[in-house]
């Protein structure tokens, strides 16, 4: 069957099947696990520049109470439809439980290309938006807690805690309604590159693992490696950032109007101020151009890391890919097919749904910030340095040795509010790659990674509701 005849819940659910049946649940408690709990679709009115009325579309998923508050960005696109917004809030779900977050999976969509409204238009329609939600208790800091997402950033959720503390006078926690907020309004520094930066601890991870590495005929280690990232934005900007710094090779980059290729590798900054200036990635010097950015999926690498849409690889085009691991930085970049395909030929696939969770990591840490009331650090920051500074003027008297200025300031340092959050995203990613892996390679049956994802996510939520005693 081709890819096409699967909704992108659909193949949610297909993939979850899948791994239902190497657990040990009661059927009853599959299904309930499997369905979206809340579907919020609602059309309101708003006033565009010119004057005319224009009604939008939108929506608000809730997939799964067994946590509480639920837990999903907020995406503003044309293709926004219900079917996809049930897809990314059970995906959500399944990535928070891996991660141990303690979310219920949630997921908004706005309906509207955001590059044909002002600025003014935007926010009008974002604050409706919000003011519909909390109409119909779908946002709060206990109930229900948005994100950014494709088309929205600091900004829309700066409109949205406005307008959220504006309805709710007094509500001390009233901050933590929504996350990815600017630092000013509560946000949490290291959220902008949180997903990037969790798909790099994810990946390395994986390609410190001698069994795993020597299975896919590589070395360990990312030194080196032929990496491919499709995407330039938020994500693959900084996916490509951390992969450049630890010395892999990023030999092709691809972007919607086409891609670029380079053997001896690509300087992601110099591509990402390429674009900038000329409005392509294209005729970046030294670089062979693609028209079609999904060509770049097909040459040869190491690690491929899709960074934009889903579907992007599927039944049609997966049996030219040459890269040995994909890593799943996009939502649902692939299709079932695809994972056949993949599971078949022994490339490995690192899936999404635990893959790209440092953006919710981040924002739960950001959620705790808002609830304590406090900034990361404020409170040790101090006190370690001032303890690492007598341990080291002490060893430094015994010895009679003077320690080197920048050595030292590097040694005293206590953590700021980004070094605890890179330090807790570094700790998130790390267990939640051994813990899929292991349940892989307890279960050899398991045909692949995702499928293990899902089992690790599927005993997780049901033993919850086990534990809570709503099924027996």
């Amino acid at each position: 069957m081709s890819s096409q005849h699967y909704s992108f819940f659909e193949s949610v659910q297909k993939s979850f099947d899948k791994a239902a049946a190497y657990t040990k649940w009661d059927k009853g408690i599959l299904e309930q696990i499997k369905e979206c709990n809340s579907v919020y679709q609602m059309k309101f009115p708003v006033k565009m520049d010119d004057g005319r009325i224009e009604v939008i579309e939108a929506y608000r998923v809730q997939h799964s109470h067994h946590k509480t508050p639920c837990k999903g960005g907020i995406r503003f696109a044309a293709e926004v439809n219900q079917d996809e917004v049930m897809a990314l809030a059970a995906l959500m779900t399944y990535k928070c439980a891996i991660v141990n977050v303690p979310f219920g999976g949630g997921k908004g969509g706005i309906k509207i290309n955001p590059k044909a409204y002002s600025a003014y238009e935007l926010e009008k329609i974002t604050r409706r938006y919000t003011s519909e939600l909390i109409k119909k208790n779908f946002i709060g800091p206990g109930t229900d807690v948005p994100a950014p997402d494709y088309g929205t950033g600091e900004r829309e959720m700066a409109w949205i805690v406005d307008t959220y503390q504006t309805m709710k006078p007094g509500e001390l926690d009233a901050a933590g309604c929504v996350t990815g907020k600017p630092i000013t309004q509560g946000g949490v520094y290291g959220r902008r590159e949180a997903t990037g930066l969790g798909v790099f601890y994810g990946i390395n991870e994986v390609l410190n693992m001698e069994d795993v590495m020597k299975k896919m005929g590589l070395t360990t280690g990312i030194k080196g490696k032929r990496i491919i990232i499709q995407g330039l934005g938020n994500v693959g900007y900084y996916t490509a950032h951390h992969f450049q710094n630890a010395g892999a090779k990023i030999v092709a980059l691809a972007e919607y109007e086409g891609a670029i290729w380079n053997k001896d590798g690509l300087d992601y900054e110099a591509v990402f101020q390429h674009r900038k200036k000329t409005g392509s990635i294209l005729n970046f010097p030294g670089a062979t151009n693609f028209e079609k950015s999904s060509d770049a999926l097909e040459l040869d690498c190491d690690v491929l890391i899709p960074a934009a849409l889903e579907n992007v690889i599927n039944g049609e085009n997966a049996p030219r890919i040459k890269a040995k691991i994909i890593g799943e930085a996009a939502n649902g970049p692939l299709t079932p097919e695809a994972d056949e395909i993949f599971s078949k030929n022994g490339v490995l696939v690192i899936p999404d749904m635990f893959l790209n969770a440092g953006g919710v990591t981040v924002s739960y840490f950001e959620w705790l910030k808002n609830l304590s009331h406090v900034r990361y650090g404020r409170m040790e920051k101090r006190f370690t340095e001032n303890q690492n500074n007598a341990i080291l003027s002490e060893m430094e008297s015994l010895t009679g040795k003077n320690v080197d200025k920048n050595m030292r300031n590097s040694i005293v340092h206590g953590p700021d509010e980004i070094d605890l959050v890179k330090s807790g995203l570094e700790e998130t990613m790390i267990n939640s790659v051994n813990e899929v892996m292991d349940c892989w390679r307890q279960n050899p049956n398991i045909p692949d990674m995702r499928t293990a994802a899902y089992v690790v996510a599927i005993n997780k939520v049901a033993t919850s509701y086990a534990e809570l005693g709503i099924f027996p």
